[in-house]
């Protein structure tokens, strides 16, 4: 029974241990842009899946393995195939991880954050990452598909109460699709509310895998940037996850490499990719190339020109 994988190279995360405890697709959400395929079993209930010692063993098995190897592990992270909070051990499992002295991440859906008890368990973590699609409630029913008894204001006011006692790093994930919940009028009631939250880091991304359901895009270059440039008015930092992990903390001096690793995790305005390649000495034929080969897009907002790079195309790091 494997429950653990890793370490994999995660942005958010840099190398994390990764910990999938929920058996297949047992969620309380059923999102039609779902890259795990749909949901097999919709479920509010908490239970316990596996035993505490039984997923501590396999860590420490892990973490073993990867010493032998000199593999570094910065973060364990309960990123299961379902809901983590759906797991009625998840606080005594973290609090039992706290021996490895490495820091524990949960990246959770927050459906069930309005019960105290799964918020207690969270707050064992270090980092949390709470889903946060849509704050209107027909957008949020349309895309993320939530079980029926589960009610978008108690969520928000779940997350709410947590984020005013958690003492770890609070960071928020929205997921945009095209046609649902991509345009500038989403992006400024979603933006109001996480500054209520205050998170560390909104994290703003788009499927890279096939969808669940047929029929589901990515959002388009523009509005992606639209709602990055929304979010960074109202909220501290803002970052793109297009999919792309290779070098995107690295500052290479290679022009090109930065270009490509700046723009896969916000957009730049032209005049500062001419700044970049003025310190490199390097001139625009580099950002032509890039475009002509689709690395990157070009869209322009509120009269100045910005380029992100296209989570469409690979890029040979």
């Amino acid at each position: 029974m494997g429950i653990v994988y890793g370490p994999v190279p995660s942005r958010r995360l840099g190398r994390s241990l990764g910990i999938n405890h929920i058996p297949p697709k047992i969620c309380s959400y059923a999102c039609v842009y779902c890259q795990l395929g749909n949901t097999l079993k919709m479920q509010l209930k908490r239970e316990a899946f596996y035993p505490s010692q039984t997923i501590v063993r396999q860590v420490a098995k892990a973490i073993e393995t990867a010493k032998k190897r000199k593999e570094k592990i910065d973060y364990l992270a309960f990123v299961p195939d379902g809901e983590p909070t759906l797991d009625l051990n998840l606080g005594q499992t973290i609090h039992q991880l706290k021996l490895f002295q490495i820091p524990v991440a949960v990246i959770t859906n927050a459906t069930l954050i309005d019960n105290k008890l799964v918020r207690d368990d969270l707050m064992e973590a270090d980092w949390v990452s709470l889903k946060v699609d849509s704050v209107d409630s027909a957008i949020w029913q349309k895309t993320d598909r939530p079980h029926g008894k589960i009610k978008l204001d108690a969520i928000l006011e779940g997350m709410l109460a947590f984020s005013q006692s958690f003492r770890g790093k609070l960071v928020t994930e929205t997921m945009l699709i095209h046609s649902y919940n991509d345009s500038a009028g989403q992006a400024e009631q979603t933006a109001r509310f996480l500054r209520k939250l205050q998170p560390e880091i909104a994290y703003i991304s788009v499927p890279t895998r096939p969808p669940a359901e047929s029929g589901i895009k990515p959002a388009r270059a523009q509005a992606v940037n639209q709602y990055w440039q929304i979010f960074t008015k109202y909220l501290k930092q803002a970052e793109l996850l297009t999919g792309y992990e290779g070098n995107a903390f690295a500052a290479t001096g290679n022009a090109e490499a930065d270009i490509l690793s700046i723009t896969s995790v916000h957009p730049m305005r032209r005049e500062a990719i001419q700044a970049l390649l003025n310190k490199s000495g390097q001139g625009w034929e580099i950002v032509a190339k890039l475009l002509e080969t689709a690395a990157i897009i070009e869209n322009t907002y509120e009269g100045h020109k910005y380029y992100l790079r296209n989570f469409k195309t690979p890029v040979k790091e």
